[in-house]
């Protein structure tokens, strides 16, 4: 599968918004948003998905896949699968945020993580700090981090702002502009803030509450 294949994907399932005014988990507003919940529904575009991921590392020796609540507990299930398939018997786990952000295992998960060699997949990177928190929350139960995949990479975020895993692979790479609040045209142009996808109701709410 190659990116115009997962584009093609990403696409059909309506994933791709563009031309709208986007407020980012990061805070920073632009103009697109790679809707990953509009794919998760269709198990087997998720499935189409995860498999080259699980393809590329086949050979890592990967005994455990890890990814943050929500969105990477879904893409885990199904690259161990296909893992599984392919012969490395791998399981799924997930890190849950607390409420000071930081990321950690919980359910008896840090047992299974521990002394394992762990991919960590994330569906959409924007910034890596996703990505960073379940790195270090697998290496600080004592888990060996061989690999970071994810589905978009539409930060340009490299494996050094993520921890330094051996490797950082993602299928596809989008590279929108973005904006602080201060400086950004959408809102200077009073077009609306998109309340449907990603942080916008949290943002007009907090403009409200001030």
């Amino acid at each position: 599968m190659d990116e115009a294949d997962v584009i093609k994907i990403l696409e059909d399932h309506g994933a791709v918004i563009r031309n709208s005014h986007i407020v980012y988990t990061s805070g920073r507003h632009g103009g697109v948003y790679i809707n990953k919940d509009a794919i998760y529904p269709d198990t087997r575009a998720v499935s189409t998905l995860c498999a080259p991921i699980a393809k590329h590392f086949a050979n890592a020796g990967i005994q455990v896949v890890a990814g943050p609540a929500v969105g990477g507990v879904i893409l885990s299930q199904w690259v161990a699968h296909h893992l599984t398939v392919l012969g490395s018997e791998a399981l799924a786990v997930y890190a849950e945020k607390d409420e000071a952000g930081s990321f950690s295992f919980r359910r008896g998960y840090g047992a299974i993580v521990a002394q394992k060699r762990v991919l960590v997949v994330e569906d959409v990177v924007t910034t890596g700090a996703s990505l960073r928190e379940v790195i270090r929350a697998v290496r600080s139960v004592g888990g060996v981090v061989v690999g970071a995949a994810a589905l978009c990479n539409r930060g340009a975020v490299t494996a050094g702002e993520i921890g330094n895993p051996p490797e950082f692979f993602s299928l596809t790479s989008f590279s929108f502009e973005s904006w602080d609040e201060e400086a950004c045209p959408l809102c200077r142009q009073g077009i609306r803030v998109n309340t449907d996808v990603g942080k916008g109701r949290e943002f007009l709410r907090g403009k409200e509450g001030g």
